[in-house]
C-alpha cells in the first residue's frame, strides 16, 4: 500500500492510501489546493469524511466520475472549485445541505441533467458558475432565493424555457450570464436594470430571446458588457447615455432597428463610455448615415462591425482619430462616397471589410500605412483608377480582394511579391490588363488566386508552378494565350482549376489526371485540341468543361467528343505515336522490372529483420468505418485518449478479434476546428508519398459519417508502446493516481540514439524522399518510441512539400504562415514572415536536442526576451555546462567515476569528464542547428554524421566501462 500526504506549508491536511482497493482518507483538515496539476481519476468519496474540510480546490486537473454525494457531510465547506476537468454524472442535490458554501465552481466539466432546486437552498453562496457542461432542463425558480449571489454563470448548456422572474430581482448581482444555451427565450423585463442597479455583464448571448431591449438599461451605470447577440430582439436601440464606465456592446444577430435615419443615433450616445472597446451590431435593421461623433469615440476603442445592415451615408473623415482601432468591418450596407485618405492613420486595424458597398473614386495610397492589416475587402463596389503600388507595403496581409470594381491599369510587381498572402487574392472582375509577372510565383503560399474577367494577355508564367499551396486558380476570362504550362503540375493541392475563355492552344495536358484532389477543371472556349485525358478528374464528366475547343477528341462517353482516329494524311503524326509507344513499353518493362527487384530486396530484408505480421491483421485494416473505430476505442473513452494535438485528439485503440487482434493509435480529426481537413489532407499526401524507418507508419484512413451525422475523418497508425520522447523528458516527475512513479529515465546513449534516428528521418524528408518535405512541426511530442525505442517522427498535419533546392532562404520575404509550428520550437524567421524552408526544420530540430540533454523544455518560465534555451546551453558551452544538463546524465558519470577506480586497466580520467566531453559535443551540434540566422544553421546530413561520430566514441567509451549501461524503465 502506498501513502501520500496532502498539506500547506505548517500543516498537514490529509493523508490518502491507496492500494488494490478504493482510496481512503486517513485524517482530516480544513483546506485543500490541488488545483492546476494534472490528477486523473475520480474524486474519492472518502473526502466526505473530512468534517472541518472548509476548502476543496481541485480546478485545471482531469478528474472524472461524478461529484461525491457525500461531501454534504463536510458541512464547514465554503468553498468548492472543480472548475475545468472531466467530472460527469449529475449535480447532487445533496450539495443544497452545504448552507456555509458561499462558492460553487463546476464549469467547463461534462455535467448533464437537471440544476437541482435544492441549490436555492445555498443562502450564503455568492458564486456559482456552471457553465460550458451538458445541463438541461428549465432554471429553477428557488435560484431567486441566493439573496447574496453576485456572480451567476449557466451559460454554454442546454438549458431552456423562461429565466424565473426571482432571479431579476436579485439586486446583488454584478455578472448574470446565460450566452449560448440555445433554448432560453422570453423577453427581459421593462424594468430588468431599475431591479439590478450592481449589474456589470449581462450574457444573453445565442438565445431565443424577443422583445425590445428594455429602456431601463439606460440606469444601468455599472454596467461593463451587455451580450446580447444572436437572438430575436428588436425595435429601436436605447441610449447608452449614462453607461460611463461600458466597455464592451454586443447586439449583433437580431432584428433590431427599422431602416429608418434615426436607427443610429445609440452610436452617438456612447460617446459617454470612456472605457468603450467593442461595438458589435451586424446583422440587423439598422438604417441611416454613420454618425460623425463616432471620431470621438475612447481612445481603447478597437471594434467596430456593423455588416450586414442598411446604413447609408459616408464614411466619416475623422475615423482616423480612433488611433487604435483593429476590426472595421461595414460590408454588405449602401456606403457611398470615397475612401478618405485619413484611413491611412489605423496603423492597427487588422481587419477592414467594405464588401458590397458603393464606394467609388481611387483607392487611397494611404492605406499602405496600413502595416498590421490582415485582411482587406473592397469588393463589389465602383471603385476606378489603378492600383497603388502602397498595398505592397502590406506586409502582414493574408487576405486581398478588389474583385469586382472599375479598376484598371497594370497589377503592380509590388502585389505579387506580398508572400504573406495565404488565404485569397482576388483581383476578378475589373479591367486589369498587361501580362501576368512570373513574381506571382512568390505567393508560395496561396490557396485562392482569381484574376478572371480581366484583360490579362501574354502567357500563363510557369513560375505559378511554385505556388504549391494553391487550391483554387482562376484565369478565366483573359486573353492568355500559349500552351499550359508544365508547372501547374506542381500544384498537389489545386482542387478548382478554371481557364475559360482564353486563347490558349495545344493539348490537354496529361499531367491534370495526377492532381487527385482536383474536383473541377473549366478548359472552355479556347483553341485547345487533341486527345482528352480519361483518368482522375476527367472519369467525372460533369467535373470537366470543354466546350468550345473545336479539335479535341476521345475523353469519356459522357463527353460526347469523336474518337481519335489516325489518318493517312497523318503519317507523321503516327510515326510520332508509334515511336512513343515503342518507348513506353521498353520504359513500362523496365520500370516493372526494377520494382520487383526492390520488392524482392524489401521483402528479403523484412525476412531477416522483422518478425512476420499476420495478415489477417494487415486485410483488416484496408477498409475502417466510423463504427469500427467506436468499438476499438470504446466509444471514444477518456481512459483510451493517449494524446490531444491542435486539430485532434490520438486514441488507443484494438481493431480485429482473437489471434487476429491489433493495438494501433487513432488520430481523430476535430472538424470544428479550423484548418482540421486541410490538415488531414495534407498528412494523407505527406504519407502517401513518404517510406521509413523512423518515420510514423500510416495503416489507413478513415473518411465518413459520424453517429450524428457530421464530417468524420481519423488516421490509424501503428501504436508506439513507449509512448513519445515529451513523457520521457518530462513526466519523470508526476505522480499519477496518488502513488510515486517509478522515474523513467533516458541514458545517454538511449538519447544520441534518439536523436540520430531523429536526424536521419529529417534527411530523409529534406533529400532522399521523392517529394522533398518540410515537416513544420517537430518536438518531442511528435517523435514517438517503439518497443525497442526506436525512435518515429509522426504528426505531419502541418507538412509542406517543396521544390529542389530548399536550402535558400528568402529571408526578406513574408509568409503567411507567420509562426508555423509550436511555441518554443518554430524558427525566428518564420514569426517574421519567412517563407517554409528546410533550416527551418533544422532550427526546430536544434531545440529538440537542446532540450534532450538540458531537460528544460524551451517554453520554460525562466526563459524571456533576454533569454531563451538556444543562449543558455551557447554561455554555458564556455565555462558551467555541468550546471545545466539534465542531472541523470551526470549520475551516469559519477557511476563510471566509482568503476574506474576499480579497474586498474581502465583510463586515468574519470568518468564523469567522459561524459561532459560528449554532452559538449552534442551540446554544440544543438547550439549549431539552432543559430537565429537560417543560413548559419548546420545540414542535417553533417548533423547526421556528427552525431554518428560521437555515437561511436561513447559506445568505444561504454565498451571500456566509462558510461553506464542504458536504463530500463
Amino acid at each position: 500500500m502506498t501513502h501520500w500526504g496532502l498539506s500547506v506549508p505548517g500543516t498537514t491536511l490529509f493523508t490518502f492510501a491507496s492500494g488494490k482497493g478504493s482510496l481512503a482518507a486517513e485524517g482530516t483538515g480544513e483546506e485543500v489546493y490541488l488545483g492546476d496539476n494534472k490528477f486523473t481519476g475520480k474524486i474519492p468519496p472518502e473526502i466526505g469524511y473530512l468534517k472541518r474540510l472548509q476548502i476543496l480546490v481541485l480546478h485545471n486537473n482531469s478528474l472524472n466520475g461524478e461529484i461525491p454525494p457525500n461531501l454534504s457531510n463536510c458541512s464547514d465547506l465554503t468553498l468548492i472549485q472543480f472548475g475545468h476537468n472531466q467530472l460527469a454524472g449529475e449535480i447532487p442535490n445533496e450539495l443544497g445541505s452545504l448552507t456555509k458554501l458561499h462558492h460553487l465552481a463546476i464549469h467547463e466539466n461534462h455535467l448533464i441533467g437537471q440544476i437541482p432546486a435544492s441549490i436555492g437552498n445555498l443562502s450564503s453562496l455568492k458564486r456559482l458558475s456552471a457553465k460550458y457542461n451538458g445541463l438541461s432542463g428549465s432554471i429553477p425558480y428557488s435560484l431567486g432565493q441566493l439573496k447574496n449571489i453576485k456572480f451567476l454563470a449557466l451559460g454554454l448548456n442546454h438549458l431552456s424555457g423562461i429565466i424565473p422572474l426571482s432571479i431579476f430581482n436579485l439586486s446583488t448581482l454584478t455578472v448574470l450570464q446565460f450566452t449560448e444555451n440555445n433554448g432560453l427565450k422570453g423577453r427581459l423585463p421593462s424594468d430588468l436594470f431599475d431591479a439590478l442597479p450592481n449589474l456589470q455583464h449581462l450574457g444573453l448571448a445565442v438565445n431565443l430571446f424577443s422583445g425590445p431591449i428594455p429602456v431601463s438599461i439606460s440606469n444601468a451605470s455599472n454596467m461593463l458588457r451587455f451580450e446580447a447577440s444572436a437572438n430575436h430582439f428588436s425595435g429601436t436601440v436605447p441610449s447608452f447615455a449614462n453607461l460611463h464606465k461600458l466597455q464592451k456592446l454586443i447586439i449583433g444577430v437580431n432584428s433590431l432597428g427599422t431602416g429608418g435615419d434615426k436607427d443610429l443615433t445609440f452610436l452617438s450616445s456612447l460617446v459617454n463610455a470612456t472605457g468603450l472597446q467593442v461595438v458589435h451590431a451586424r446583422s440587423n435593421y439598422l438604417g441611416g448615415s454613420l454618425p460623425k461623433t463616432i471620431s470621438n469615440f475612447s481612445m481603447n476603442f478597437r471594434y467596430l462591425s456593423i455588416g450586414d445592415n442598411q446604413i447609408t451615408g459616408e464614411i466619416p473623415t475623422g475615423i482616423g482619430d480612433l488611433f487604435n482601432l483593429e476590426f472595421f468591418v461595414l460590408e454588405n450596407n449602401q456606403i457611398v462616397g470615397t475612401i478618405p485618405g485619413s484611413i491611412g492613420k489605423l496603423q492597427k486595424l487588422t481587419k477592414w471589410g467594405m464588401h458590397n458597398n458603393r464606394l467609388v473614386g481611387q483607392i487611397p495610397s494611404s492605406i499602405g500605412n496600413l502595416t498590421q492589416l490582415t485582411h482587406l475587402g473592397l469588393d463589389l463596389n465602383f471603385l476606378e483608377g489603378k492600383v497603388p503600388p502602397s498595398l505592397g507595403n502590406l506586409r502582414s496581409v493574408i487576405a486581398l480582394d478588389l474583385s469586382k470594381n472599375n479598376l484598371t491599369g497594370h497589377v503592380p510587381i509590388e502585389i505579387f511579391s506580398l508572400s504573406s498572402l495565404s488565404m485569397a487574392l482576388d483581383l476578378s472582375g475589373n479591367n486589369l490588363v498587361g501580362v501576368l509577372p512570373s513574381e506571382v510565383g512568390n505567393l508560395k503560399n496561396l490557396a485562392y488566386l482569381d484574376v478572371s474577367d480581366n484583360q490579362f494577355s501574354g502567357n500563363i508564367p510557369a513560375t505559378l508552378g511554385t505556388c504549391v499551396t494553391l487550391e483554387h486558380l482562376s484565369l478565366r476570362g483573359n486573353k492568355l494565350q500559349g500552351t499550359i504550362p508544365e508547372s501547374i503540375g506542381s500544384l498537389r493541392g489545386l482542387q478548382e482549376l478554371d481557364l475559360s475563355r482564353n486563347n490558349l492552344s495545344g493539348e490537354i495536358p496529361r499531367f491534370l489526371e495526377n492532381l487527385v484532389l482536383l474536383k473541377v477543371v473549366n478548359l472552355s472556349y479556347n483553341h485547345l485540341q487533341g486527345m482528352v485525358p480519361v483518368n482522375g478528374v476527367f472519369k467525372n464528366a460533369s467535373a470537366v468543361f470543354i466546350m468550345g475547343n473545336n479539335k479535341l477528341c476521345g475523353g469519356s462517353v459522357e463527353l460526347h467528343l469523336p474518337k481519335c482516329a489516325l489518318h493517312e494524311s497523318k503519317r507523321g503524326n503516327r510515326k510520332n505515336l508509334t515511336f512513343r509507344l515503342v518507348i513506353s513499353i521498353i520504359s513500362a518493362f523496365l520500370g516493372v522490372s526494377l520494382l520487383a527487384l526492390v520488392v524482392f530486396l524489401c521483402c528479403f530484408k523484412r525476412k531477416r529483420r522483422v518478425p512476420p505480421s499476420s495478415g489477417s491483421n494487415d486485410k483488416s485494416l484496408l477498409s475502417v468505418s466510423y463504427h469500427s473505430l467506436l468499438k476499438a476505442t470504446d466509444n471514444f473513452s477518456v481512459e483510451r485518449l493517449i494524446g490531444v494535438g491542435a486539430f485532434g485528439s490520438v486514441y488507443k485503440g484494438i481493431i480485429g478479434d482473437g489471434e487476429d487482434q491489433k493495438i494501433v493509435a487513432v488520430k481523430v480529426l476535430n472538424m470544428s476546428k479550423r484548418g482540421a481537413i486541410k490538415s488531414f489532407l495534407a498528412e494523407c499526401e505527406a504519407l502517401r508519398n513518404i517510406r521509413h524507418r523512423n518515420l510514423v507508419k500510416v495503416l489507413t484512413a478513415c473518411s465518413g459519417i459520424d453517429g450524428s451525422g457530421n464530417d468524420f475523418k481519423a488516421l490509424i497508425y501503428e501504436f508506439m508502446v513507449n509512448g513519445s520522447l515529451d513523457n520521457w523528458l518530462h513526466s519523470a516527475h508526476l505522480k499519477e493516481n496518488g502513488a510515486n512513479e517509478t522515474r523513467r529515465n533516458l541514458s545517454l546513449l538511449q538519447r544520441l540514439n534518439i536523436a540520430i534516428d531523429t536526424a536521419w528521418s529529417l534527411d530523409y524528408l529534406h533529400h532522399q524522399c521523392e517529394c522533398p518535405m518540410v515537416h513544420c512541426d517537430l518536438k518531442p511530442s511528435n517523435i514517438l518510441l517503439d518497443e525497442e525505442m526506436v525512435a518515429h517522427v509522426g504528426d505531419f498535419g502541418l507538412a509542406r512539400f517543396t521544390s529542389r533546392p530548399t536550402d535558400e532562404l528568402c529571408t526578406n520575404q513574408s509568409s503567411s504562415l507567420g509562426v508555423r509550428g509550436s511555441t518554443g520550437y518554430v524558427a525566428p524567421e518564420y514569426g517574421l514572415g519567412s517563407e517554409v524552408s528546410t533550416r527551418g526544420d533544422v532550427y526546430s530540430y536544434g531545440i529538440v536536442l537542446l532540450e534532450m540533454f538540458t531537460a528544460k523544455r524551451p517554453t520554460d518560465e525562466m526563459f524571456s526576451e533576454n533569454l531563451n534555451l538556444h543562449k543558455y546551453v551557447k554561455k554555458a558551452l564556455s565555462g558551467g555546462v555541468e550546471g545545466i544538463v539534465d542531472p541523470v546524465l551526470l549520475e551516469e558519470g559519477q557511476a563510471a567515476e566509482q568503476r574506474v577506480k576499480h579497474n586498474a586497466r581502465a583510463s586515468r580520467s574519470s568518468g564523469n569528464d567522459r561524459v561532459i566531453e560528449c554532452l559538449i559535443s552534442i551540446l554544440r551540434v544543438g547550439v549549431a542547428c539552432s543559430n537565429e540566422e537560417p543560413k548559419e544553421r548546420t545540414d542535417i546530413r553533417d548533423v547526421v554524421a556528427e552525431l554518428n561520430s560521437i555515437r561511436k566514441k561513447a559506445r568505444f567509451q561504454e565498451r571500456s566501462g566509462l558510461i553506464e549501461k542504458e536504463v530500463s524503465s
